[in-house]
């Protein structure tokens, strides 16, 4: 088989630069090693910046998610006793949407076949060739079978694990990685929220967020050490937790409800560079993974996507060297702000092992300062909605 660009992941990063592409007549196969049911079941983020909402947009995908989705003004910042409200539509002129990660993957997926975007889901094995070259290929097993695709590039959107990453030698690469020692315990439940926008909470015990998928379902997080056991986690437990950490006035609110789903989630913050070798290009979780506080994780995958379909389709189209030339250093450039924004706002947020008496002093004289400076709530604001392309 013969393509343009293969792609490989099918996750929202893969799907929407496939899309991108195709809807400039470039060939694209896209390659993805679990089934198409499994793609459509994981559960994922839900706030979706400007530069996600617009591609969508743009590839005259957003019905579903303008009418389901719920657009947000604001989020708030607690401390136990208090929310103080970030109203970034008044600061910044913009909003976020609520809209799942699952029900964004599931609009991509859906219009696959009618745009003419092919994808080979449970191709095992996926190994890449030759990616320094400019005739790359891409090798997989199926029904006992080895299939080969010929490309003139390769766009690894296939998160940390994938293997995309690791065809770019170590000689050229460099590796940057903080994990943290603790993960976020997370609920989902068929309740609705109890605030309509969402709540991160800095408390004594440790951090929690209120969150929701729709009007109707709830998710919600709870801070906990790295090595905590689920099955001690029943669920009355966790909805007393979280009375307590959200604070009284979010505790009022609180609808419990059985667990859908309930897991932990590690939290690191990751980036590799440079994300681009040769004749492969790498987009989303397989460059960089950020901690969940401020939901910078989907976004920061599809401005990666929004960078390199303009690269790409400059060079099928002009036969412009100049755009693939910069997508790494243009793309990292923005990849670095947001890795600083999750990493203040965690620091800020949650309880470290080594957080003493002075260290929680400054936290809490850090909200009180946010709770009173226009500035700061700004700055907040420009990060939480996402920085300009």
């Amino acid at each position: 088989m013969k393509t343009q660009v293969a792609i490989i992941g099918a996750g929202p990063a893969g799907l929407l630069l496939g899309h991108l592409l195709r809807a400039e007549g470039i060939a694209v196969v896209v390659v993805e090693r679990q089934s198409a049911d499994y793609v459509a079941s994981r559960i994922r983020a839900g706030v979706l910046e400007r530069v996600t909402t617009g591609l969508m947009e743009r590839l005259g995908l957003d019905a579903r998610m303008k009418a389901e989705g719920i657009p947000h003004d604001g989020f708030n910042l607690a401390d136990g006793e208090r929310l103080i409200r970030i109203d970034i539509a008044a600061l910044t002129g913009k909003q976020v949407m609520v809209y799942g990660q699952t029900e964004l993957t599931r609009d991509l997926m859906e219009a696959a076949d009618d745009r003419g975007l092919e994808i080979v889901y449970e191709a095992a094995d996926v190994t890449l060739h030759d990616v320094e070259g400019d005739a790359p290929f891409v090798t997989y097993t199926m029904d006992g079978s080895e299939h080969r695709i010929d490309a003139r590039f390769i766009a690894g959107c296939d998160g940390f694990h994938g293997p995309s990453r690791m065809a770019i030698p170590a000689s050229v690469a460099s590796v940057f990685e903080k994990v943290y020692p603790f993960g976020w315990l997370g609920i989902l439940a068929d309740v609705p929220p109890c605030n309509h926008e969402l709540i991160y909470a800095n408390h004594d015990r440790g951090f929690a967020l209120a969150s929701m998928r729709s009007a109707t379902r709830s998710r919600y997080y709870i801070q906990v050490p790295v090595d905590e056991k689920l099955e001690d986690w029943p669920d009355e437990r966790l909805w007393d937790e979280l009375s307590v950490r959200l604070g009284p006035e979010a505790a009022a609110n609180i609808t419990r409800g059985p667990a859908i789903e309930k897991s932990i989630a590690p939290l690191r913050s990751f980036v590799f560079e440079p994300m681009r070798h040769g004749s492969l290009f790498l987009a989303g979780d397989s460059a960089h993974i950020v901690p969940p506080t401020g939901a910078k994780g989907l976004n920061l995958a599809a401005s990666d996507v929004a960078y390199l379909s303009d690269s790409l389709i400059g060079f099928f189209r002009a036969n412009d060297n100049d755009e693939i030339a910069t997508y790494s250093s243009k793309a990292l450039a923005r990849v670095w702000k947001s890795e600083r924004f999750s990493w203040q706002l965690t620091s800020l947020m949650h309880r470290f092992p080594e957080t003493g008496a002075f260290e929680r002093r400054m936290q809490i004289a850090d909200l009180d300062y946010i709770a009173a400076s226009a500035a700061a709530q700004t700055s907040i604001a420009e990060n939480y909605v996402g920085l300009p392309l």
